[in-house]
């Protein structure tokens, strides 16, 4: 979510891969790492905000994963078995069709999460006012909230997410295809034939260099949002808000929660603005590593508990 994109006008908008996610590990566990993302980019470089998180959540750790994997399941011809638990396959098992799923199942999911946050904004001036009539936080109603948020995530930011989900679906496929298995996590039964084939993913996973190429790539390409010179639509502080259009500051916001973090806005003391980027998506993975692995750890001594 760091890897912004600069749009003319000054504005960003980011890719989540929010339906890969789910490829990799279904989109219940997309839910929670996508929500541990979050929570570690508000808490550690204060993006996307404390008061926020929980709306973030539902659109990107919620929504987006879901409706992108649903969206994915219909056109690569899977779904869940309904039988004994046994994973089974609908339709044909072609590579292309997959391939086709998790493309359009990413422009989809990203978009339904941009719709479920121009609502949030759209709906706050109807139901939050004050004394003189003025809305109390976001100033925009669904007329303009709806197609500030759904243009460019129905052109640049939705064509970059699907393009984002297909290159990394593929190199995934031919670097370490063990990797994509969030229809098996999400169909698949408890017999020892699954176990036994989930350990053989999680071993082809280990010795494949294909993730760590990958992540390095990422962190290299995360500087590119620093080439828009505004904040992205939706994501003013008290002091933006007035200059956008709306005249004033609402007045929920002049008075809003203040929390200090360790490196603001990607941000590192007086290092270049690039490094500082760079340094803050190394932390920020090392941090996202340690935080899965205790989350795993602490699954995996409960399940042998139970």
């Amino acid at each position: 979510m760091m890897f912004n994109i600069p749009l003319p006008g000054g504005t960003t908008g980011h890719a989540v891969g929010g339906t890969l996610t789910a490829l990799l590990v279904g989109p219940y566990g997309a839910c929670i790492s996508i929500s541990v993302a979050l929570l570690l980019q508000a808490l550690l470089f204060g993006d996307g905000g404390i008061l926020a998180f929980g709306a973030n959540c539902f659109n990107m750790a919620f929504v987006m994963p879901f409706v992108g994997y649903a969206v994915y399941l219909l056109i690569s011809g899977k779904r869940k078995a309904k039988d004994s638990g046994a994973a089974q396959t609908a339709g044909t098992k072609s590579a292309g069709r997959e391939l086709a799923g998790a493309v359009i199942g990413g422009f989809a999911g990203i978009n339904a999460a941009a719709l479920a946050a121009a609502i949030e904004f759209g709906i706050q001036p109807m139901l939050f006012r004050d004394a003189a009539g003025n809305a109390k936080y976001c100033p925009y109603p669904l007329s303009v909230a709806i197609p500030a948020m759904m243009i460019g995530h129905l052109t640049i930011f939705g064509l970059t997410e699907a393009v984002y989900t297909a290159a990394i679906y593929l190199f995934l496929q031919k670097t370490a295809p063990a990797a994509l298995c969030g229809d098996e996590i999400l169909m698949g039964g408890s017999g020892s034939k699954e176990k036994a084939s989930e350990a053989g993913r999680e071993e082809t996973a280990k010795k494949s260099w294909g993730i760590p190429v990958l992540l390095g790539a990422l962190m290299i390409g995360t500087p590119l949002g620093l080439l828009a010179e505004g904040t992205a639509w939706g994501e003013w502080g008290a002091d933006e808000i007035a200059a956008t259009g709306a005249g004033y500051t609402p007045s929920g916001m002049l008075n809003g929660f203040s929390f200090e973090v360790l490196l603001p806005d990607y941000s590192l003391g007086n290092a270049p603005a690039v490094v500082g980027y760079l340094l803050s998506a190394v932390i920020g993975v090392a941090v996202l590593m340690m935080a899965f692995r205790l989350i795993a750890g602490f699954a995996g001594k409960k399940s042998k508990h139970s």
